[in-house]
């Protein structure tokens, strides 16, 4: 009998899972005899999926030796309706302080599993819904799976700075090969932590037939009467001789490099290290290779770190800090885009599929406005291409979306974004021009991503109707939205502007009406550091690679190409008209607006990337050049500075929201755990602000 584990003072109660045995009759199904059934509960709806923490896998290692003890000719497990499990409970990891704790609850999570494979006869896993970590490694520990048409599932652990350390690093190289075990593992983990469809799983051989919801566990059942009568075989191959194993671990290995910037980051690498001895490990030896790895990983600052960032999103999503009540929020049946550039014709496209109300977009003249209408309607033709959309829902949304150049066509809208020029006159002008069309209840916003909103609702009737709602580029990817209220904004129209977001999918903050918001105001500071060093006459190169050690998907000039050297100029000119002189403006930017060069890298003739001669051409010649490391210091002295500025002003309430912004529309990396624990964990914040932001033990080891 395995024993629980005991946590340190502190870890949240676990939420159990129980293990529930019951007999099913094969009789039916072909074949004379019982399958002991295990189905994991916790007595939540699917709101809450079931996870293992250890008092569950004491409680399934039970229900294993009971069901064994039924003499069945086979074992299945199951989960409770649409949700099979979500893998280990991970609210205790950052409370553990002793190397020895991490251990056994590798080790229990091994012990328990394993059984599956070592009981002597056939196992099944029967996945009826979500499969997540440890939620799939029990089931990969059987012998035979079968999975629900619309499950989703994955190993996500190396996008929470952990690895499949419950059999799913060992395992799945040996049932998939080298090849598809570093797709699912390392690639797909890294790739906004893809999951897997049925089909995918399917194809894959992670699973071996997959069956609609409706008649999911009949469908299961019969599947396993087939293999124990021997109708059905299921042929497992040897991947210890096949010859991608190097090429494999090699792509994964590209893969994790390009994902931060050239930084070496532990947990793909050691799963890359998992995958590559599964090649002749046995099982146990793989498995005590995970257990210790494991370990590792769980004592380390950055899982630390990963787990706080993990928690702050989700947390987050669910629950909008400082958020008015949403019965306040005002219906919205119908909706105006101001503009038909691809920024609003992005801003259309999201509202049109998530709302499904009548969308009208406005612009100077009527071929802008049709342009407009036209590359939403050929984005929704792409989707039915690629099997995202139906036929019908596609025409459904097209008869919703018009373009006009009157913008009498916004009476009747509840809720209307402009998306125009960056000019505060003419964002002014507009509003002005709108409150005569619109009610007085229509929400008037703006997607502006430094102006002043209080401004923009200068002189109007009703000022407390306008919003900032600003989205991050690419509309549809980019999962942060910053609501900005002024002064005068009221709760209805917050409320309203929320509920939206919220329709849109989108991760919120509601931060005060502050130039440049959250992101904007530290990127920008952030950007300036780096181009104030090229400007003094360090070199480009040295000043953009400063921080590729802590592992950015980008540099600082790749986010510029990304951007544009005009949008990046005009922002920092915003900035430094409202904040004052710490927000330079950089000769060299002014430099490449004026010559219409918009990036620091080319790509040569041979597909490599290198510098821009012609950027290069144009930086300013300074004398006082710095090292890869002072710029790096300053940057992040300049990020804790403005930071700190930052809640001193109230531009929002708590550390974790910056956090979230910095982790949700800037790409800081997860494995930091957002700006703030990285500039806390690194002495910075101290030395820039006298205090840190986190209380000790936030996103890091216990002190």
């Amino acid at each position: 009998m395995t024993t629980a584990i005991q946590l340190p003072e502190g870890a949240p109660e676990e939420v159990v899972t129980s293990a529930l045995v019951r007999d099913v009759d094969l009789s039916p199904f072909g074949f004379k005899g019982t399958l002991a059934l295990i189905t994991l509960d916790n007595g939540h709806d699917h709101n809450r999926p079931n996870t293992f923490g250890p008092q569950s896998l004491v409680a399934l290692d039970a229900a294993i030796t009971e069901a064994a003890s039924r003499k069945p000719a086979a074992i299945a497990i199951t989960g409770k309706p649409f949700i099979f499990a979500a893998g280990a409970d991970l609210s205790a990891l950052a409370f553990l302080n002793k190397r020895e704790q991490a251990v056994a609850i590798g080790k229990l999570g091994h012990d328990v599993f394993r059984r599956f494979d070592e009981i002597g006869i056939p196992t099944f896993a029967f996945i009826n819904g979500l499969a997540l970590g440890g939620g799939l490694e029990v089931g990969l520990h059987c012998n035979y799976r079968t999975l629900s048409a619309t499950a989703f599932t994955a190993l996500p652990e190396v996008f929470l700075g952990l690895v499949p350390g419950w059999g799913g690093a060992t395992i799945v190289p040996k049932l998939i090969g080298p090849e598809r075990a570093v797709q699912v593992i390392i690639g797909n983990a890294l790739n906004n932590n893809t999951m897997m469809k049925s089909k995918d799983a399917l194809g894959l051989g992670i699973v071996d037939a997959v069956y609609a919801p409706a008649d999911f566990l009949e469908k299961s059942v019969a599947f396993a009467a087939s293999i124990l009568s021997g109708a059905t075989k299921i042929e497992r191959k040897d991947y210890s001789t096949d010859p991608a194993w190097d090429s494999a671990l090699a792509a994964g290995r590209a893969a994790a490099l390009k994902k931060y910037g050239g930084a070496e980051i532990a947990s793909p690498m050691k799963a890359l290290e998992l995958i590559a001895q599964a090649k002749t490990n046995t099982r146990g030896q793989g498995f005590d290779a995970e257990d210790a790895t494991l370990a590792d990983l769980t004592m380390s600052d950055p899982l630390r770190a990963s787990l706080y960032a993990f928690n702050v999103i989700q947390k987050k999503r669910k629950k909008v800090e400082g958020a008015p009540k949403p019965a306040l929020g005002r219906k919205v049946a119908r909706v105006g885009v101001v503009g038909a550039g691809l920024m609003a014709s992005q801003l259309a496209l999201l509202l049109l599929r998530n709302l499904k109300c009548p969308v009208v977009m406005t612009d100077i003249d009527q071929e802008r406005a049709d342009k407009g209408v036209a590359w939403v309607k050929n984005e929704l033709a792409k989707l039915v291409e690629k099997k995202r959309m139906s036929a019908e829902s596609a025409g459904r949304l097209s008869l919703l979306i018009s373009g006009s150049s009157d913008q009498q066509v916004f009476a009747g809208c509840d809720f209307v974004i402009e998306a125009i020029f960056e000019e505060l006159s003419l964002k002014q002008e507009l509003f002005k021009k709108l409150e005569k069309i619109v009610g007085p209840e229509c929400v008037l916003a703006t997607n502006t991503s430094s102006l002043s909103v209080e401004r923009m609702s200068e002189g109007l009737e009703h000022p407390g109707r306008v919003v900032g709602f600003h989205f991050f580029n690419p509309v549809a990817v980019m999962p942060l939205l910053e609501v900005a209220r002024t002064s005068k904004t009221d709760d209805a129209t917050t409320a309203t502007a929320v509920n939206i977001g919220k329709e849109l999918k989108k991760t919120m903050i509601i931060c005060k009406d502050a130039p440049g918001f959250v992101v904007n105001r530290l990127l920008t500071r952030f950007m300036g550091e780096i181009t104030d060093a090229v400007d003094e006459g360090t070199d480009p190169a040295t000043a953009d690679n400063a921080m590729r050690s802590i592992g950015f998907p980008m540099s600082p000039f790749e986010l510029l190409g990304l951007v544009g050297p005009g949008v990046a100029l005009h922002v920092s000119e915003t900035l430094n008209a409202n904040l004052g002189p710490r927000y330079r403006i950089s000769p060299t930017m002014q430099a490449m607006v004026k010559e219409g060069v918009k990036t620091f890298y080319i790509k040569n003739d041979d597909g490599s990337v290198g510098p821009n001669p012609a950027a290069l051409t144009l930086v300013h010649k300074g004398t006082n050049p710095s090292t890869a490391e002072e710029v790096r210091l300053r940057a992040l002295k300049a990020l804790a500075e403005e930071a700190r500025m930052m809640l001193d002003e109230g531009v929002v309430s708590t550390p974790a929201e910056i956090d979230l912004c910095m982790l949700m529309g800037a790409g800081w990396p997860m494995h930091l755990g957002g700006i703030l624990p990285y500039l806390d964990r690194e002495g910075i914040s101290e030395s820039v602000c006298g205090q840190r932001f986190h209380a000790p033990g936030i996103a890091s080891l216990p002190q």
